[in-house]
């Protein structure tokens, strides 16, 4: 068997659905006009809503006929059965597992199709039969009635015993419990407004159709059959028909988000693309060369001069990645892949260990006991979840593996370049896949629980409604004072920010080279922001600062904080003494670790500004005014009198929360509030915490609001000089949460911004 490292042998885990729609000829399905209760809507008016009541539908602005990504589908009619499934030994191989005891174990048990969400959650649309009799032993099967629940114990094999093999096959006990009965008919008459929203329909809708994994709603039913099939990341599924190698190790993959949910008299399935980032398949030294960027394989070797701050970058890369040795005298046929937990400080030929009473290096024993001898004896091995080491030449990655980290910096643009497709492109790739790839009418899945979905009729048309943006007011200056949006832009083209900020004191490091970035390169840069800020009204008061060229390799906010005393020493010297309120940073390619050093120090930074245009620099000022202070435009009173109403402040508030990415461990989650501060609801602060990893209800949202509240009455008090600073009416934008935290906003959140 392969070598087995050290005791304490501990490790040190994407896409953004398209949500627009695109004109439609036919918006006869669907329609709801104004006044008008939409199709087999007739709400009773002893239901309740979460929240407050919607009192009708919209009838501003024009209306314009619109063409969904969304499709019409049926809800079940019979009960559905809600099983909860727990192995205490199951961990990630609980699909195969339950697929092994439906179809091998227990078939006459599990007489038609059932889903699993991937966690614990089993549905059935018949009864299954656990029995009736308290305790007894049937096979293998140890069967208990308990006084509420039904429960059954399995013994599940996953891979047979070989001939090959003395060691037994492991054993997984699988206890599946009745846990709930849901009633589609609650479901049908919630989306018809017959049925107040209460835990009832809440489990219709978040247990059967979205069973929750993760913080994240897991279509159930309608994943099953391409969960089988395809890689998946929950509601997404990817397939290899179109790939595109960015390199370090990344392949992406397109890919189709589904999610069903619970529409105005009816259900609908959203379908749209999405975008799966892979671990490059193959040889794993293949792997990691691509993602040094190089092609020798000797790098890969400590011996050689691989430095250990790289083998932990790599390390966290392939940390989780599966592989498999098919050409190991040891290998089974079908074994299941290999999870790779850390990678060696020592190549194979100077790690060893104990054998048969004597020492023996990683080399010599595939060598001498696998007749394997290595060609690259002293790259690093890579250790796996049992602690076995592997040299990293015999490890081959399986194709269709997830990556679930965050997208790297410098790969962020190819991403969105895969990502981005027009409209009408979006919806043949999704017409494509309905006929190919989602093929709902041949899921034995979909038909097992009697849903259907309409693809036949196609993309659900629908009336939208095009509202009248508000009028954008300028400052004193300005060539044409206000405007009015047309198609979501304006240009800024001669014209002043309403409240224009001064920039006193600045300075200018470059982290590029002289040789690229030269002295002319940085005045004509220095010149064209200068010209910039002009133009929009904001003086420039030292219009030749000082520029600086600073090691990439040095300490940033070190050599920053140097910048900004040379820029005040000399401020000092010209009789306006102060710190500088402006630190611009040059940025060369592919410098992210230089640009986060950077955003941990400050905020406004650059990495396109060598010849660029007026244009570049209007947009640079645009973030560089707001952060000293300024006030670009503000919405024309007469436009927004809702929340412009002299004798009724208010204040507007948003509240989110960001998780760790996929696969962090002991990284908390962050908050934040933002609010405005101004009469105009144009100038916003923004205040955060910390909390418990991966909690959605934000626990000092107390503290936080009284924060923003508190500088709101001191900006209305002290700058604008209004008789009352307080608010009267708040408005508030809670995102992140999902139908069912709804309630847990108004019982828990609430009451903190009371």
């Amino acid at each position: 068997m392969p070598p087995r490292g050290a005791s304490n042998r501990g490790g040190s885990r994407g896409n953004s659905p398209f949500r627009g729609a695109s004109r439609g000829r036919d918006a006869t399905r669907g329609d709801v006009q104004a006044g008008v209760s939409p199709v087999g809507l007739a709400r009773s008016v002893h239901t309740r809503t979460v929240g407050v009541r919607r009192p009708g539908y919209g009838t501003a602005g024009r209306q314009l006929a619109i063409v969904t990504n969304s499709f019409v589908t049926s809800i079940p009619d019979e009960t559905i059965r809600h099983y909860d499934e727990f192995a205490s030994n199951m961990d990630r191989h609980m699909r195969i597992l339950l697929k092994n005891l439906q179809e091998q174990v227990a078939p006459q048990i599990f007489t038609a199709k059932t889903v699993f969400d991937g966690r614990k959650n089993l549905f059935a649309p018949y009864e299954l039969a656990l029995g009736s009799s308290n305790s007894r032993q049937v096979g293998s099967w140890v069967l208990v009635l308990c006084p509420q629940f039904i429960l059954r114990k399995f013994d599940v094999i996953l891979v047979p015993q070989t001939k090959s093999s003395d060691r037994p096959p492991k054993v997984y006990k699988i206890k599946l419990t009745k846990v709930n009965e849901i009633n589609p008919e609650v479901l049908r008459a919630y989306v018809s407004g017959r049925y107040s929203i209460d835990e009832e329909v809440l489990t219709a809708i978040m247990k059967f159709i979205h069973s929750n994994a993760d913080g994240k709603s897991l279509n159930v039913v309608v994943r099953m059959d391409p969960s089988e099939k395809y890689p998946f990341n929950v509601r997404s599924f990817f397939t290899d028909k179109e790939t595109k190698n960015i390199g370090m190790g990344i392949v992406l993959w397109r890919g189709f988000f589904q999610s069903v949910r619970p529409g105005i008299g009816r259900m609908l399935i959203n379908v749209d693309i999405s975008t799966g980032m892979m671990y490059r398949p193959g040889n794993l030294i293949d792997l990691c060369l691509e993602f040094f960027g190089r092609q020798n394989p000797n790098i890969l070797a400590p011996s050689q001069g691989l430095p250990d701050r790289e083998r932990l970058r790599l390390q966290r890369f392939l940390m989780g990645v599966k592989v498999v040795t098919p050409h190991t005298a040891g290998s089974r046929p079908n074994a299941p892949p290999r999870v790779i937990k850390k990678l060696s400080s020592a190549g194979a030929n100077a790690l060893s260990f104990d054998m048969d009473g004597r020492k023996i290096t990683v080399a010599d024993y595939f060598r001498s006991r696998e007749n394997r001898p290595l060609r690259f004896p002293a790259n690093i091995c890579v250790e796996v979840g049992s602690g076995a080491l592997l040299p990293i030449e015999l490890c081959q990655v399986p194709p269709g593996q997830i990556m679930k980290k965050q997208i790297p910096p410098e790969k962020t643009k190819d991403v969105v370049e895969f990502s981005t497709m027009k409209p009408a492109e979006r919806f043949r790739s999704i017409a494509n896949g309905l006929n190919t790839v989602l093929a709902y009418g041949q899921s034995e899945y979909v038909r097992s629980f009697g849903m259907s979905v309409d693809t036949a009729a196609g993309p659900l048309p629908i009336t939208a409604r095009v509202l009248q943006p508000p009028k954008l007011k300028y400052g004193p200056g300005s060539k044409q004072p206000t405007i009015q949006p047309r198609d979501g832009a304006w240009n800024m083209m001669d014209k002043k920010f309403f409240k224009p900020a001064d920039i006193k004191t600045w300075v200018v490091v470059s982290y590029e080279s002289q040789r690229r970035f030269s002295p002319d390169a940085a005045r004509e840069m220095v010149a064209g922001l200068v010209n910039a800020c002009g133009t929009v009204g904001m003086r420039v008061r030292d219009a030749q600062p000082i520029i600086r060229w600073e090691n990439a390799q040095g300490k940033v906010a070190d050599q920053l904080r140097a910048a900004g005393s040379a820029a005040a020493e000399k401020a000092a010297k010209e009789g306006h003494p102060g710190g500088p309120s402006l630190i611009v940073v040059i940025l060369p390619d592919g410098g992210n670790d230089i640009y986060n050093a950077v955003k941990h120090f400050g905020d406004i930074t650059s990495n396109k500004c060598f010849r660029a245009k007026i244009q570049y620099w209007a947009n640079v000022c645009l973030k560089i005014n707001p952060k000293l202070g300024g006030i670009n435009t503000i919405p024309d009173p007469e436009s927004v009198k809702a929340i412009t109403d002299p004798k009724n402040p208010t204040i507007v508030m948003g509240a989110d929360v960001i998780h760790p990415a996929p696969g962090s461990q002991d990284r908390p989650s962050f908050t934040s509030v933002v609010g405005n501060v101004d009469s105009d609801n144009a100038k916003y602060i923004a205040t955060m915490r910390v909390q418990t990893s991966r909690q959605e209800m934000i626990d000092d949202l107390k503290d936080m609001c009284k924060e923003i509240l508190g500088k709101y009455a001191d900006y209305r008090s002290k700058v604008e000089r209004q008789p009352q600073p307080t608010p009267r009416r708040l408005i508030f934008y809670r995102d992140g949460v999902s139908e069912g935290q709804f309630q847990q906003v108004l019982d828990l959140e609430l009451p903190l911004i009371k």
